[in-house]
């Protein structure tokens, strides 16, 4: 009897420590994380249990693919491109800047900001590029169109690693992201990307209707480029330009044009044109 009030009590406290804190701030950050797994190395099974079933060719988080390839160059600097792709064209799902997808009408993979389903189809498990037939140049793994998991880029003959990077369906790993609805986590309202404890990347931040209000991009935690910023109904407002690269602390960021809620310019600045 003992025994089973002990089991009630802790199950008790367990959920107690599961629940929503109902004062959570609205503006609480939330580390992007996978719940999906990028290896498919064979798990090992305790003994005397049934065998399971060999996992099926070609389906990777359980969606079926189609295997393909690309090919260029020519003599010692053929490069080849060995992906799969999904068997039916669909949009991506997922807000993401980039979007991998393969163009049957160019035979080559492209990276867009915008995907019409009508072209091509998107890349959908592991990617490999290699350098001959077994120089490895660049491999990792794509979700529905986006970077996925653990993405390396190799050098030279002897394929040495210079660069090792992590990603959640396009997103670096450690990408901070707010939402006006930190319960339901359906409507984003800022997306900061990270690496490395820095931003690095691409940045978004949205008006509460789901379209863009400010985007840009980060280079060693500093804006760099042109920042847009956008009215609710997605018109353009103003664009800022920052340094193009980072640690300019010689050029200032200005204001390089602006537009009314019409959409009718009302200031232009042609600094460093």
């Amino acid at each position: 009897m003992k025994y089973v009030l002990f089991l009630i009590v802790a199950f008790c406290t367990l959920a107690s420590f599961a629940q929503e804190d109902p004062q959570e701030p609205k503006d609480q950050f939330f580390t992007v994380d996978t719940p999906a797994s990028l290896t498919f190395e064979k798990e090992e099974e305790p003994l005397n249990t049934p065998k399971k079933k060999k996992p099926k060719k070609k389906v990777f988080y359980g969606i079926k693919t189609r295997k393909g390839f690309t090919k260029k160059g020519v003599g010692e600097r053929v490069t080849y491109e060995l992906f799969y792709y999904l068997k039916k064209s669909e949009k991506s799902q997922t807000f993401v800047r980039d979007v991998y997808w393969y163009d049957f009408t160019r035979r080559e993979i492209r990276k867009t900001e915008n995907f019409d389903p009508k072209k091509g189809v998107l890349l959908h498990g592991p990617y490999e590029k290699r350098l001959g037939t077994s120089t490895v140049l660049e491999k990792g793994i794509y979700y529905k169109g986006t970077r996925h998991g653990r993405w390396m880029k190799y050098q030279g003959r002897d394929s040495t690693l210079v660069d090792k990077e992590k990603y959640f369906r396009g997103w670096p790993k450690e990408t901070m992201i707010s939402y006006y609805d930190p319960l339901e986590r359906k409507k984003a309202k800022e997306i900061i990307p990270v690496e490395y404890g820095e931003r690095e990347g691409y940045y978004y931040m949205f008006h509460e209707n789901g379209k863009v209000a400010v985007k840009g991009e980060y280079k060693w935690d500093q804006k760099v480029g042109e920042w847009t910023e956008y009215y609710p109904d997605g018109k353009r407002k103003r664009v800022i330009a920052f340094p193009k690269e980072a640690f300019n602390k010689e050029a200032k960021p200005f204001i390089k044009t602006e537009w009314s809620a019409k959409g009718k310019e009302i200031y232009r600045n042609n600094k460093g044109n």
